[in-house]
């Protein structure tokens, strides 16, 4: 099943925006000050710091590989099978959990509004809220998108408005004693905050439905951070100088105790509460929708690769949505909000997101060095491996500091996760991880893997990423025959070469379709110059026949002389083709002078590694199609 592309821009924005605000900055902050105190602003700088390495490396991943399920599809194509039902139900169990525990979050403010009501009223809200954007889901993520971008844009301005009303009553006092020497504090209140940017990294797994992917992933990806890490730092800057230091630390609700500040009149003072309270609830909705949204792509990814039962990837409605892993995702929500003990589930769910960012860091690591032909991100990460090495030790370290009882239900579920795969998914896996490719790399020979059926699968993924519908050209050149050289030669020998290929391919004569060869050379040049110093040669031959043709690609980077002014050529478009093939072979010279045309070909057409690569490349290469 394919999925949709109908996510633009400003709606995979809201998607990550939404995944951030919520717990966050509606409730840890006060739980963080009494850790850290007023240095709780450097707390959350340090997080969103923290956060970097992991985005980076899922962005990279993410251009490269822009299918549904983020996480899961990295690890399993490039970490092997085992790691990719691990991270696959680990990442699906943490963004549901912690989707869950955003729709309970919104009874500790609707009881500000409605201070009689129940905790058994407040599930039933956290329950419908869940059964509503299940429904909205499974109808229309185009619809679903929509409306996350109207909720994050309102509760944005709400932010926005916040910060501007609340400085104007800030005492500036407080920040005078941040204990910088207080380090141990402010690191521990940053790893108690730092799952707060989590859902930052949940657009991957809508990747495959994202317009554009290689483009709007990063800029929107990038974009959510910012903004939100700026409302985070303002936001808690107001509320540390509005709000006395006893105040800060009582209850959850910081944002509402402050906007209470700014008022000494009752009535303002309820619409202020009503204000605050109403856009923490509209928070936690957008986090919830959100992770309905990206959570339930995971088992749809794991059902195609037939690691979980294929039911999951069944699609439904006019819109294809993958309705059972949605209702399968909201079904465990709704269990976690009426049975649970979430808040302790949390805490694991937490450790799960530092274990797939260290997995995300790794996975970007072997895919560089397996020198897989096909992978071809869009964006690369900066200071690579440094920032991904420097990100595993960190997320490691926060990891050990967790506690006993988080590490153990983690081991617990990895255990029963690893045996689902021995049970289930481990006949049923075929494929060769890059991480197998990175060995044979410093192993003999004889121990070599066949790469060829994750080589291709990249290949259809990035024609999918571009919107590439193969043309006839494309698909010749699939079959086409690729020779890459590396002596120096002459044109004769390049063509004796050449036919040698094309008299097998079509059981013609060696010796005639040399011959053609040369008398078409010698009665026309030719050679072309695409706005470069070194030129092509495109020998173009009719053949007889019907319904033949055919195309040879060669490279040599050590050079073809190719005429007796000593002229060098180093690429060769070679096109054989019957007389009733005139139409195409001048459709084909056009679509070559395109590829030649465009500025980011010869860069690429020379970096190539081996024959795939160089196939991938003309086949990737923007020209008209038709």
């Amino acid at each position: 099943m394919k999925l949709k592309k109908e996510l633009n821009s400003i709606e995979v924005f809201s998607i990550a925006a939404g995944s951030m605000i919520s717990s966050g900055l509606f409730v840890l902050p006060a739980v963080a000050y009494r850790v850290a105190g007023p240095g709780v602003i450097i707390s959350y700088f340090i997080a969103g710091v923290l956060v970097l390495p992991a985005l980076i490396s899922q962005l990279e991943l993410a251009t490269a590989i822009p299918k549904a399920g983020g996480t899961y599809f990295f690890s399993e194509r490039i970490l092997g099978t085992p790691a990719g039902v691990v991270n696959g139900m680990a990442n699906w169990f943490s963004i549901s959990l912690k989707s869950a525990l955003a729709l309970v979050g919104i009874g500790a403010f609707a009881s500000l509004i409605l201070p009689d009501i129940s905790e058994f009223q407040i599930k039933l809200v956290a329950g419908s809220a869940c059964l509503v954007f299940t429904f909205l889901n499974i109808f229309s993520l185009k619809l679903s998108g929509r409306v996350q971008v109207i909720m994050v844009m309102f509760l944005l301005s709400i932010l926005v408005g916040f910060v501007l009303v609340g400085y104007r009553f800030m005492d500036f006092e407080p920040y005078k004693g941040i204990a910088f020497r207080q380090w141990d504090r402010i690191l521990v209140a940053a790893g108690m905050i730092f799952i707060s940017y989590g859902g930052l990294t949940k657009i991957a797994s809508v990747a495959e439905e994202i317009k554009n992917p290689k483009r709007v992933l990063v800029r929107s990806a990038f974009s959510a951070f910012i903004i939100v890490q700026a409302l985070y730092l303002l936001v808690i800057f107001v509320i540390v100088g509005v709000l006395p230091p006893d105040v800060i630390g009582e209850g959850l609700t910081p944002v509402t105790n402050a906007a209470l500040q700014f008022t000494v009149n009752p009535l303002a003072s309820r619409v202020f509460l009503i204000i605050t309270a109403g856009a923490a609830i509209l928070a936690f909705i957008t986090t919830a929708n959100a992770g309905i949204m990206t959570a339930s792509r995971v088992p749809l990814s794991m059902a195609r690769d037939e690691l979980i039962p294929q039911f999951f990837s069944r699609e439904g409605g006019r819109r294809n949505t993958p309705v059972y892993s949605i209702l399968f995702t909201a079904l465990f929500m709704l269990l976690a909000i009426f049975a649970f003990n979430i808040e302790k589930l949390a805490k694991v769910a937490s450790l799960f997101m530092l274990v797939l960012f260290m997995m995300v860091n790794l996975a970007l690591i072997v895919i560089r060095y397996s020198r897989i032909s096909n992978y071809r991100p869009s964006f690369r990460s900066p200071l690579f491996p440094f920032i991904q090495i420097a990100g595993i030790l960190c997320y490691l370290f926060l990891i050990i500091r967790m506690g006993t009882f988080t590490i153990t239900a983690a081991l617990i579920f990895t255990a029963a996760a690893l045996t689902w795969y021995f049970l289930y998914s481990r006949k049923r896996a075929r494929r060769k991880s890059a991480f197998l490719n990175m060995v044979e790399s410093v192993t003999a020979p004889e121990f070599r893997v066949d790469e060829k059926e994750l080589e291709a699968e990249l290949l259809d993924i990035l024609i999918e990423r571009d919107e590439i519908v193969l043309d006839r050209f494309d698909r010749i050149i699939q079959k086409a025959a690729i020779m890459d050289l590396n002596r120096p030669m002459t044109r004769e020998e390049v063509f004796g070469k050449i036919a040698e290929v094309v008299a097998k391919r079509w059981g013609l004569k060696k010796e005639s379709l040399e011959k053609k060869f040369q008398i078409r050379e010698e009665e026309a040049s030719t050679l072309v110059y695409p706005g470069v110093a070194v030129p092509h040669a495109i020998p173009h031959v009719v053949v007889e026949g019907e319904h033949l043709f055919d195309i040879v690609l060669v490279r040599n980077k050590a050079g073809i002389t190719w005429n007796s002014e000593g002229e060098t050529v180093k690429t060769v478009f070679a096109l054989i083709g019957s007389s009733d093939e005139r139409n195409f072979h001048l459709r084909a010279l056009m679509y070559i002078a395109q590829i030649l045309q465009d500025p980011d070909f010869h860069r690429e057409w020379s970096n190539a590694r081996d024959e795939k690569e160089l196939r991938s490349v003309i086949l990737l290469t923007k020209r008209r199609r038709g």
